[in-house]
């Protein structure tokens, strides 16, 4: 059965200094059902995870080019308490600034101008991964709780980003399977995704880092893209 977003129960803190567009994209937020918080600046926006953390936001719209503050500052210490999932809003497009967004823990990346319904739409997926799922399945030494959405390693928890998530997940959800880039950029970032596919090299490395000795599980084919297959000496 699908899971369905109840807009009710989710908290999104929006980010951005430009006050007409803070305003559109907020009223369209709670038209939409999201209780919404606000910050101008990257101060304001680090204030949201200052109090216990049941207060903090479910999700977070971040423009980068803010006063006081950077975006990327602010993802940086977003990431040093919370993975909770983070959509860049920017008119900043260039590869490498995808790149450092993806890198410091980004889930999703738009660029301005964009529809409303489509940030809508984006909103809607991450929420529906943060909160789907089925029960804890083993890999060698790693396990992955796919209705917890956590990640254990010889039973120790890892920290992990939502994007991070979704790429491990897919992977060993298709274990055994070689999956071209491009199919990865499809399935997570989703077909309207207009970066390139070094953000799932980028994602890639990372979690091998975070996987510590079960990164050897993701094979790179080269050429092709990525599998996930647990070496046979891991059964024994």
């Amino acid at each position: 059965m699908e899971n369905r977003v109840n807009h009710e129960k989710f908290r999104i803190l929006l980010v951005e200094d430009e006050d007409k567009l803070r305003s559109t994209m907020q009223d369209y937020l709670e038209m939409s059902g999201y209780l919404t918080m606000t910050a101008r600046d990257g101060a304001e926006a680090l204030e949201a995870f200052g109090a216990g953390e049941n207060e903090w936001p479910h999700l977070v719209l971040l423009d980068i080019m803010l006063p006081s503050v950077s975006g990327f500052e602010v993802l940086e210490k977003i990431r040093e308490k919370s993975d909770v999932p983070v959509i860049i809003l920017t008119a900043r497009c260039s590869e490498e600034d995808q790149l450092k967004g993806f890198s410091l823990g980004a889930d999703d990346y738009l660029v301005k101008p964009f529809l409303l319904s489509v940030l809508k739409a984006h909103i809607e997926a991450l929420l529906r991964r943060a909160i789907g799922g089925s029960r804890r399945k083993t890999y060698g030494v790693l396990s992955v709780d796919r209705k917890g959405h956590k990640v254990f390693l010889e039973g120790e928890l890892l920290i992990l980003t939502p994007r991070e998530y979704e790429v491990l997940n897919f992977l060993t959800t298709n274990e055994k399977i070689v999956l071209s880039r491009d199919r990865l950029l499809d399935e997570i970032w989703g077909i309207d995704y207009n970066g390139t596919d070094r953000s799932v090299d980028t994602i890639i490395k990372q979690l091998r880092l975070k996987l510590g000795k079960a990164g050897r599980y993701i094979d790179t084919i080269y050429g092709t893209g990525y599998r996930f297959e647990v070496k046979d000496d891991e059964y024994h």
